[in-house]
């Protein structure tokens, strides 16, 4: 597979895992389920994509139209975490509410409310701001050192090529 898209993928995930001593130190609150949601702090959609656009910056170069492609829709998708979800899940808030005022009306009514089996919605699916700052940021430095360590390999496969070619054994 593409080092730039084991690179991205292993940014996402280290996202996710950051997720669970964040919250725990701002509220606490031991959860590890955090790995599997979405929103919170750093965003790993802003992770992924700013980490394979660092990558590709770094390994092919600013100018190509690799990097502008990896960038536009980096900006696509760290905009649409921040705005388009973030504005979905406060408008999930706002239903959940409305159900429980609901429910608050029916026991108070003598007027039965026929109800379908209500369940609540996912409340966090986008992400403030400063989580998505927080992810691109984890981005370029996943990105920035796993081009540096992607680098050093590329150093030391040429060396076992030149050493193979003048009949020498070359084991490092």
């Amino acid at each position: 597979m593409n080092k730039g898209v084991y690179i991205a993928l292993l940014s996402i995930g280290l996202a996710q895992g950051l997720k669970i001593p964040i919250h725990y130190y701002k509220k606490k609150e031991f959860r590890p389920e955090l790995f599997f949601h979405t929103g919170g702090m750093p965003s790993s959609h802003s992770a992924g994509v700013s980490s394979l656009t660092t990558f590709i910056a770094l390994k092919r170069g600013v100018p190509t139209i690799d990097f502008a492609l990896s960038l536009v829709y980096g900006l696509i998708v760290m905009y649409d975490a921040q705005g388009i979800r973030r504005q979905t899940g406060e408008l999930t808030l706002k239903v959940n509410r409305m159900g429980e005022q609901m429910d608050k009306i029916q026991k108070d009514e003598s007027v039965k409310v026929e109800k379908e089996s209500s369940k609540k919605l996912k409340e966090m699916l986008g992400h403030q701001p400063v989580e998505v700052i927080g992810g691109a940021l984890l981005g370029v430095i996943t990105g920035t050192i796993g081009y540096f360590l992607t680098k050093k390999d590329r150093k030391m496969l040429k060396c076992k090529v030149r050493f193979r070619r003048l009949g020498l054994r070359g084991e490092g």
